[in-house]
């Protein structure tokens, strides 16, 4: 059991507050295509293929965006640890904007044939080069800002904040559904909110002017113990032992995200029928309930350590998921309710980034992280999303079942964790 120091400082506060919008802005930019699947896959593949094809290699060129994670996440996390926190983390939310700008403008299937998938393809692979140099480097970022005994919280909050992206993603389709009517979303407002990602990349760099590097990147270029070699060779030389646990950990944090955010609005307009309006409200409802439960899962981290949160957390994902689908099935009249209960079982993703930073020391931290979170989001986010959206027509309590194997898997790192890493 641990126990909580003071707050954070006002100074600590600014440098957390900067650093979760701009991560916002940046997921923004990377999410905003899977609550736009549907859309796309009518505009970038021939009409007369069968729409279930059409969605599923839709979802395909998402999740290339995640096979592109290891590459970049590797390259930008070495530079990380040898040239600092703050460059990589400002450079990364830029690679995201421009992209997302060119989607906002490129031509269809209709102007140019198969050069439209093929050029989405394409930009889909640099956001995702993007978004695995941000992830680990915000997650070190952060914790090299703030007290060890108040990491879990911060981390939390800085979840709350690249979750809040999924939210800023969800509130713009629901605003489009709203003010479009299908047909005119299909001609040329679906261009919009790839655009408006692209000013919020113009903002994100802005903001990110404003942090100051870690105190512990300082110390260690001050005591002359940066990286020489190339990061990774070191990570896979001296910390086998704790790649596998990270892996683990990774892939649990996905299932949740891939759960909440990326299938299910797609599948409550697919198999239930849902209006694209009722579909983005109920998907803002669930991450705003997710945005609460990081913070609340953070400061259970401080509380009762990291691994036991991990535990509760577990236990809870499954529970959640069952809860939402349940509703969906069998038509319950609040589903806001179960989608909302479902955000704040999903509060693993708060608990995830402590257990992930303790796992690595200081001189190595960005490209251990980043190796096995990349490599794991990749393989579990690019295939997950595909293989539950086939399964889909067979029965929707698959997505149930994956959560409750995922639960399975929390519970085993746990004990993991517990026994090799985290003795308190």
């Amino acid at each position: 059991m641990t126990t909580a120091p003071a707050l954070l400082s006002r100074r600590d506060h600014k440098t957390l507050g900067l650093a979760a919008l701009g991560g916002a802005l940046e997921i923004y930019d990377f999410i905003i295509f899977v609550f736009f699947a549907f859309t796309l896959s009518q505009l970038f593949f021939p009409p007369q293929m069968p729409e279930w094809l059409r969605l599923l290699q839709s979802f395909g060129i998402f999740a290339a965006g995640y096979l592109a994670r290891p590459l970049g996440g590797i390259a930008m996390a070495h530079f990380a640890d040898r040239l600092g926190r703050k460059q990589v983390f400002s450079l990364s939310i830029l690679m995201m904007a421009l992209p997302c700008l060119l989607i906002g403008v490129m031509p269809t299937y209709a102007q140019i044939g198969y050069f439209a998938p093929l050029a989405l393809l394409l930009l889909r692979l640099l956001q995702g080069a993007a978004v695995g140099g941000e992830v680990p480097s915000a997650w070190v970022f952060v914790a090299e800002h703030v007290a060890p005994q108040r990491r879990g919280y911060a981390l939390g909050f800085l979840q709350a904040g690249l979750t809040f992206g999924y939210l800023l993603g969800a509130l713009t389709a629901t605003a489009l559904a709203k003010l479009f009517s299908p047909q005119e979303i299909l001609d040329y407002a679906w261009r919009l909110p790839f655009l408006l990602g692209g000013v919020f990349g113009v903002v994100g760099v802005w903001l990110r002017r404003w942090l100051s590097e870690t105190p512990v990147f300082l110390a260690l270029r001050e005591q002359r113990q940066e990286v020489q070699e190339f990061a990774l060779r070191t990570v896979l030389r001296e910390h086998r032992a704790a790649l596998l646990p990270a892996a683990l950990l990774t892939c649990v944090l996905t299932s949740a995200v891939v759960v909440l955010v990326v299938i299910t609005p797609t599948v409550m307009q697919q198999r239930f029928g849902m209006p694209q309006a009722d579909t983005f409200a109920l998907s803002s409802l669930g991450i705003v309930f997710l945005n609460i439960g990081c913070v609340l899962a953070g400061c259970l981290v401080d509380r009762i350590g990291g691994w036991r949160a991990l535990m509760l957390y577990s236990l809870a994902l499954p529970v959640g998921v069952a809860l939402l689908y349940t509703s969906l099935i069998h038509g319950w009249r609040f589903p806001g309710l179960a989608y909302a209960f479902a955000g704040l079982a999903c509060g693993v993703v708060g608990v995830v980034p402590s257990l992930m930073v303790g796992l690595f020391p200081a001189h190595i931290r960005v490209s251990g992280i980043s190796f096995t979170y990349n490599l794991a989001y990749a393989a579990w986010g690019s295939t997950t999303p595909l293989v539950l959206i086939s399964l889909m027509p067979w029965s929707p309590w698959v997505a149930v079942a994956y959560a409750a194997v995922m639960g399975a898997v929390g519970l085993a790192t746990a004990q993991f964790v517990r026994r090799n890493h985290a003795p308190g």
